[in-house]
């Protein structure tokens, strides 16, 4: 009985499509082509966040950060809504993933969020997610407290610039690898970050300008940053030019350095500072010791001026003056001071 009321029911439509000018077995194809289109379109959240890194990936500075921005999704919003059909993930889904984070581990939860919102504004341009809400992230935003009220500063260990000898001096006489100490060295020296000499070749070493010229797309700005090269600085890559690798500073399986593995060193050293930290030891030295302008202690370490306008107009790197300021940096690092001179003065800003 149900299956004669079916098709009566069935056939009823049929006539009303014939007499609406309809072909009934072409409607049928049609909705069924409708519905091939429909599930071919179909993706889950975890789907379409692998298909953007796959686009995207290319474009990232390096591998690492690749990766750290698809495993950032793995660990908090996969177990959540990767399965979910990324049409059906919903404001609660995302607040989700982001509240259990959101105070304890503020940067992370703020990355999540831009990564979310990428995926699913991807997944919106590419109709695979239908009735996407523009105020979606808005509402998110107001649903949570302001990152800046929970957010701590995390701040890099410094060196005191007094003691800058002294350290350097424990640096030189331990019994790490040559290579090591000088690398160390060198990045005092050049104020600049261990990943930028752990990967310096020697392509960028310009011995006849005395200058090295780190390229954009090793620089954290994603510009091209030329330093001005100390004569310690030029001694100790004269002594590297023995080897034979393209590295400048090369492990003995001829690749860069880890970074830990000049923390260690410091470790083992018993010193509480970080390379990184060196650049602050140079940046109060520059503030409290020199005349210097800002402008030249700030281009030295590469950061560009807070001031859009300013830094429109402001294009030259300042790099004759950077070299009288880096010069005189190699003579205070290389200057003993009194012992009761060398006093702690806080840690980096």
């Amino acid at each position: 009985k149900r299956n004669l009321t079916q098709a009566r029911e069935q056939a009823k439509v049929y006539r009303q499509l014939l007499d609406e000018g309809i072909d009934p077995i072409s409607h049928r194809q049609e909705i069924r082509h409708r519905n091939l289109a429909a599930q071919a379109q179909r993706r889950t959240f975890e789907q379409c966040a692998h298909e953007y890194h796959a686009l995207h990936a290319s474009g990232w500075k390096n591998r690492k950060h690749a990766n750290q921005w698809l495993n950032t999704l793995t660990a908090y919003a996969f177990p959540i809504f990767g399965a979910k059909d990324v049409s059906d993930i919903t404001k609660a889904d995302v607040l989700r993933a982001l509240e259990p984070i959101w105070t304890t581990k503020p940067e992370t939860a703020s990355r999540l969020r831009q990564r979310i919102r990428a995926v699913l504004d991807w997944a919106a341009a590419r109709d695979y997610r239908t009735g996407h809400d523009p105020h979606l992230w808005d509402q998110i935003s107001r649903s949570l407290p302001k990152t800046k009220d929970i957010k701590k500063v995390q701040h890099f260990a410094a060196c005191p610039y007094l003691g800058m000898y002294a350290a350097l001096q424990s640096i030189r006489n331990s019994n790490a690898g040559d290579t090591v100490k000088r690398a160390i060295e060198f990045t005092v020296l050049t104020a600049t970050r261990s990943g930028e000499v752990r990967g310096a070749t020697w392509p960028e070493i310009d011995f006849e300008n005395r200058r090295w010229i780190i390229p954009a797309a090793r620089m954290k700005a994603g510009r091209e940053h030329r330093i001005p090269l100390s004569p310690r600085a030029i001694e100790i890559l004269e002594a590297q030019r023995a080897n034979s690798s393209d590295l400048v500073f090369a492990s003995e399986r001829n690749k860069p350095y880890s970074d830990m593995t000049f923390t260690m060193l410091l470790r083992r050293l018993g010193h509480e500072f970080t390379i990184h930290g060196f650049r602050s030891s140079f940046r109060d030295w520059a503030a409290e010791q020199t005349a210097f302008p800002r402008e030249v202690c700030e281009a030295a370490l590469a950061h560009s001026s807070g001031d859009a306008t300013e830094a429109a107009y402001f294009r030259s790197d300042l790099f004759e003056k950077r070299r009288l300021l880096m010069e005189a940096w190699a003579t205070h690092c290389a200057t003993e001071k009194p012992v009761a001179q060398v006093v702690a003065i806080g840690a980096a800003r």
